[in-house]
């Protein structure tokens, strides 16, 4: 299950914001809870973020367009449940709007590529429900494409927002760490404690996470560094759909010529051996990989675990795999009972090498 490849990205590239250094690691790390925490994406939305594709040197004109409807499709979905904010520059607008739903609002503020969970804003809440930005810098995974205003989105939001910038100390992109709302955060290490985000120890990356983030625990996995422009998100393979409970999408059986599958069951080891910040033991629910899926790309991202959670609904994708889409619902709705699941077609964007969950940002309600 590759996350997402090179595409054109080979020149052009933005030079990264600077990378900290400092220098191993338990694998479960535990540290106090501290002022602001992220909220579950679950938890109510005041809107949705997200990011209009505009980058010639990432896409070929014709390959833009397919993932501009795609990303249009997404929001046209999502905003009959919840206000969605497009960040579109204005120059892009026009091209923007006329695909997009009218109730779609459009925020002037440039950008290079669609992935806004990753180069998007990281909202945070304080005690008293005062929300605020967690600054984790975006240097497009490594210097891996350009990215010369998709790094300063997070600031640009905050600012238009109002709302303070909280430094981290740290590179990289939500999408590689997962939360379940109660203190227990869980990463790829293969994406964070890299040198081409941070040269840090584990321990160090961690503690920042958990600092950010408002965790009191960290479960690391190893992950797979190189393979993909992300070097192996977390949020392709497993999310948290509460506390202690986890979604994970892998087949039973390790392929031993497959990389993806041997990262993903060492991954899955290590969470069966895990427990959350409660000292529990995880919660651990399987959903098998889709087969007969209508792209033939060898790079696809077919990853259903890839969904969004807004107010009222879950939008995520089929992929023309009758049975498996019909699986991954009723796991679904079994999941967020009370919600409407929404599946649609997003081939364009697993094409790129991404999903649903990549290409959105929630803001919680103060």
């Amino acid at each position: 299950m590759d996350r997402r490849h090179f595409l054109r990205a080979g020149a052009g590239v933005a030079l990264a914001p600077a990378i900290w250094a400092c220098g191993e690691a338990s694998n479960n790390m535990v540290q106090a809870g501290p002022r602001y925490e992220m909220p579950l994406e679950s938890e109510p939305h005041e809107r949705t973020l997200m990011q209009w594709p505009v980058n010639l040197d990432v896409y070929d004109r014709a390959s833009l367009r397919h993932v501009q409807r795609a990303i249009a499709r997404i929001a046209n979905t999502i905003v009959r449940h919840e206000p969605v904010a497009m960040l579109v520059a204005n120059a892009d607008a026009a091209s923007a709007r006329s695909l997009l739903a009218g109730e779609v609002e459009l925020w002037d503020i440039p950008t290079d590529d669609l992935w806004c969970r990753d180069s998007g804003p990281t909202f945070v809440r304080d005690a008293s429900g005062k929300l605020a930005v967690a600054h984790i810098r975006f240097n497009g995974w490594g210097n891996k494409q350009p990215h010369a205003n998709d790094a300063l989105i997070a600031g640009r939001v905050a600012e238009r927002l109002g709302m303070p910038l909280i430094e981290t100390g740290l590179v990289g992109e939500q999408g590689g760490v997962e939360h379940d709302g109660a203190g227990t955060l869980l990463a790829h290490a293969s994406c964070w404690v890299n040198p081409n985000r941070n040269r840090m120890s584990q321990n160090e990356v961690g503690e920042k996470l958990l600092q950010a983030l408002g965790g009191k625990k960290m479960i690391w996995a190893p992950g797979i560094a190189g393979k993909d422009i992300t070097d192996y998100h977390i949020d392709a393979l497993a999310r948290f759909v509460g506390p202690g409970k986890l979604l994970i999408q892998l087949g039973d059986t390790i392929d031993p010529d497959d990389p993806w599958s041997v990262s993903g069951h060492e991954t899955l080891e290590i969470l069966q051996q895990s427990t959350d910040a409660r000292g529990k033991r995880l919660e651990i629910l399987r959903l098998p990989d889709p087969v007969d899926i209508r792209s033939a790309e060898p790079d696809f991202v077919a990853s259903y675990v890839n969904y969004y959670v807004c107010n009222g609904a879950v939008i995520a994708a089929q992929f023309g795999d009758t049975a498996a889409d019909g699986r991954a619902r009723e796991m679904l709705q079994a999941l967020y009972p009370g919600r409407t699941i929404e599946m649609i077609e997003i081939d364009a964007i697993g094409e790129s090498g991404g999903g649903i969950h990549c290409a959105t940002q929630q803001q919680p309600k103060a």
